[in-house]
């Protein structure tokens, strides 16, 4: 069936994360090849959850998303390995906050290559999608910001770092497994020593909401060719990873950016063989199941 001629494009929000949080991400799956390889259809899913996608869109969207996989897998799998194996020999030496920092630049690099790689498929979704789908979309946002207030800003302030920190526990704990006491006690210190200031990350997420609403309200109502939408959304997505570098609020997100990096450098110091043999393990399980994939 032909792709019809409307809007939508369907950006995830690009979070800052590290190598460590990455992998940490990982770990929550009990089995990586199993989630993968069922990638095409969560994220098929995701999709009809924003969108709610019509009959006449499912069969050329599930198409769009195993060509996407298909292209990842045998493109993209051995640089994680790499990604990986990097992550193997800095934990078992002394990493500097130089050191997470490049990391990170390196998985921006290989998100936005994903990204930039799903444009023409985008364009399609984004001239396919109809006025209501684009409400739901919207309705969508809105429900994300709600989710974002009652986790991240419940409370007073104190409230706020606890909740911060437990959710950096949960990832570090995938890693590394149970801290003592001893250890939480100066995990806590440097995760409240980062700078907190939930309404700048909402007012954040809103902005990235408002300029992917306000590309697919654009493509509807100019009926843009699969041409210019792929530009606006190249553009889109060169956006949200250049955004916090040019920001007014480019000292709050450095100063964010640094924090975590030493958070996550007090773990690694304070880790015992025990804990770093346990994140070592677990990167060799992931760095199998890539290989795995990768054929």
């Amino acid at each position: 069936m032909q792709k019809s001629n409307m809007p939508s494009s369907a950006s995830q929000t690009l979070r800052r994360l590290f190598l460590i949080t990455v992998i940490g991400l990982l770990a929550a799956c009990s089995s990586l090849r199993l989630a993968y390889n069922n990638g095409d259809t969560l994220l098929y899913w995701w999709l009809d959850g924003y969108v709610d996608l019509n009959s006449d869109q499912k069969d050329w969207v599930k198409k769009d998303i195993d060509k996407l996989f298909q292209w990842h897998r045998k493109t993209q799998l051995e640089d994680y390995i790499q990604i990986l194996q990097t992550g193997q020999r800095q934990l078992a030496g002394n990493p500097t906050s130089a050191d997470l920092l490049g990391d990170f630049d390196e998985i921006k690099k290989r998100t936005q290559r994903l990204l930039l790689q799903a444009k023409p498929e985008l364009a399609d979704l984004a001239r396919s999608l109809q006025p209501e789908q684009i409400d739901k979309l919207e309705k969508k946002f809105a429900s994300n910001l709600d989710d974002f207030r009652k986790k991240n800003m419940k409370g007073d302030r104190e409230d706020q770092q606890k909740f911060r920190y437990k959710k950096s526990m949960e990832q570090f704990e995938l890693w590394f497994g149970r801290f003592s006491t001893e250890q939480e006690v100066q995990l806590r210190k440097a995760s409240d020593a980062r700078p907190l200031d939930n309404t700048i990350w909402l007012n954040e997420r809103q902005r990235r909401q408002n300029a992917i609403l306000t590309l697919v309200r654009k493509v509807q109502k100019d009926k843009l060719s699969k041409e210019a939408t792929m530009a606006l959304i190249d553009a889109l997505v060169k956006d949200s990873f250049n955004r916090l570098d040019n920001s007014e609020h480019k000292a709050f997100f450095d100063a964010s950016e640094k924090g975590t990096a030493e958070l996550i450098l007090t773990a690694i110091r304070i880790a015992t063989p025990q804990q770093k043999a346990h994140a070592q393990q677990r990167m060799q399980g992931w760095i199998g199941d890539f290989q795995s994939l990768a054929k």
